[in-house]
């Protein structure tokens, strides 16, 4: 099917039938891209569970520089489909091509600050003998994929976009093979610890960008940015700022709460850090599939906004709210079936019992919440489709600041639950925010695009 085709289903053709063409490459991609985690994971975890949690650790550190590269990316998907269902052809080739500039200075800018700051930033937030050591070592490396990984970003928005979701998951299947091949390479056989597992996700992103550009400018992309004679265009750089920052700001939002949430976690001790982010890694597994029906759906709200189609936008949060629901309870039910054997299975190490009970416990807690992490995807797929990012960003950082992290200092002041406080306020806010997030909906507030298709 080519772009066209895609654009004529995504108007006019059968709603389901375009939520599972766009979602089903997104769910395999965002499948890929936790395995991405989940492998690195598990390899980690063979040398140790200290190590292990390291990474876990400072995943949020690398998370707030990235949250700028997915708010460009997300502007960049919800721009570039109301151009193309305007059939604004010559707007879109030019928005994509400021946003791509602007995604690569902003990652070098990001890096750059990363790898300097990075052992003062480790040290602020507690860690302490091997947690920092590992920290410090694993988190620095990664700061070096920004670039590569913020321009892979890109490629995938302006495919998305199109509704072309089926070449950045071609792609990120063949970065994550040579992801898992590379890893006991280069931990055990090279003898790199910690750092080999950074140094096989970089190569592996720095293949995956390459990848994604040939393709986008030797394929049949609808939308080719040129940089020929490039100069800053004021109007486009607000619509960019306009949808793409509310979206940078709930990620960088949410960011820094899991930093502090990870500083509330480690006072329980490394095995807490440890089962908490082994259990997220699970529950991102299992979720994935919800997760594309809510990224494919900014897609299908921004063609269809931007054609002018409010009851087909309707018409598609509704089902895809029902599909999600769905999957959620048949993820919860799996969870809470196999739960010991499937924390057995993610966690090798064996050397502290303790991260088995307390994975498990964490598990049954989260389990109850799928269905609405899923509910939690749709709704910020309506609400970045027609632009109104600024719901999506209230959406996230509500999610930690106001809910999840005054409970969890409610239940380890003032209760004996001990890690069991974190485990229900992580679920519990998943709730009151899908709660938040269909009284936006009702209310109608998202109904107006904020992107000015007549600024050009």
């Amino acid at each position: 099917m080519n772009s066209k085709d895609k654009t004529h289903l995504i108007l006019n053709g059968s709603i389901y039938k375009a939520l599972l063409y766009l979602s089903v490459p997104i769910m395999i991609n965002s499948l890929i891209q936790t395995i991405y985690n989940l492998v690195d994971g598990i390899w980690v975890s063979k040398i140790s569970s200290v190590h292990f949690a390291a990474t876990a650790f400072v995943w949020p550190v690398n998370f707030l520089f990235i949250s700028i590269g997915i708010g460009l990316s997300i502007a960049g998907t919800s721009i570039l489909s109301q151009f193309i269902g305007a059939n604004k052809i010559k707007e879109a080739n030019e928005h994509a091509t400021q946003l791509i500039v602007l995604t690569v200075l902003s990652a070098i800018l990001f890096s750059t600050i990363g790898i300097i700051f990075t052992p003062f930033i480790v040290k602020w937030m507690g860690a302490t003998g091997d947690l920092a050591k590992y920290g410090i070592i694993y988190l620095r490396i990664t700061f070096l994929d920004m670039l590569f990984m913020f321009v892979f970003f890109n490629y995938s928005s302006i495919m998305n976009s199109q509704g072309n979701t089926l070449y950045p998951t071609i792609f990120s299947a063949i970065s994550a093979t040579i992801n898992a091949i590379l890893d006991p390479i280069f931990i055990f056989t090279f003898d790199l610890g910690i750092a080999g597992a950074a140094y096989a996700t970089l190569l592996s992103r720095i293949l995956l960008a390459v990848a994604g550009l040939i393709h986008l400018y030797r394929g049949n992309s609808l939308i080719l940015p040129s940089f020929k004679g490039f100069r800053f265009n004021i109007g486009i750089i607000k619509n960019i700022v306009k949808v793409g920052l509310p979206t940078s700001v709930g990620q960088s939002g949410a960011a820094i709460g899991f930093i502090v949430l990870n500083m509330f976690i480690g006072s329980y001790g490394t095995a807490t850090i440890a089962a908490y982010a082994m259990v997220n890694r699970i529950t991102s597994l299992i979720s994935q599939p919800a997760m594309g029906l809510g990224s494919a759906l900014t897609a299908i709200v921004g063609q269809n906004i931007g054609a002018n189609q409010e009851n087909r936008v309707k018409e598609s949060f509704s089902k895809a709210t029902l599909l999600t629901s769905i999957l959620g309870f048949i993820g919860c039910f799996v969870l809470l079936t196999f739960d010991i054997e499937i924390i057995n299975f993610f966690m090798q190490s064996k050397d502290d019992p303790s991260v088995i009970e307390l994975s498990v416990n964490y598990l049954k807690y989260i389990s109850w919440s799928m269905p609405l992490m899923g509910i939690f995807s749709v709704l910020q797929g309506l609400f970045q489709g027609t632009g109104n990012t600024k719901y999506s960003m209230t959406m996230e950082i509500g999610r930690l600041w106001f809910v999840r992290l005054p409970m969890i200092l409610i239940f380890k002041n003032f209760t004996n639950w001990g890690a069991s406080g974190i485990w229900f306020s992580m679920s519990f806010s998943n709730l009151i925010v899908c709660l938040y997030g269909f009284l936006i909906y009702t209310k109608g507030f998202w109904k107006k695009s904020v992107i000015n298709l007549e600024s050009l």
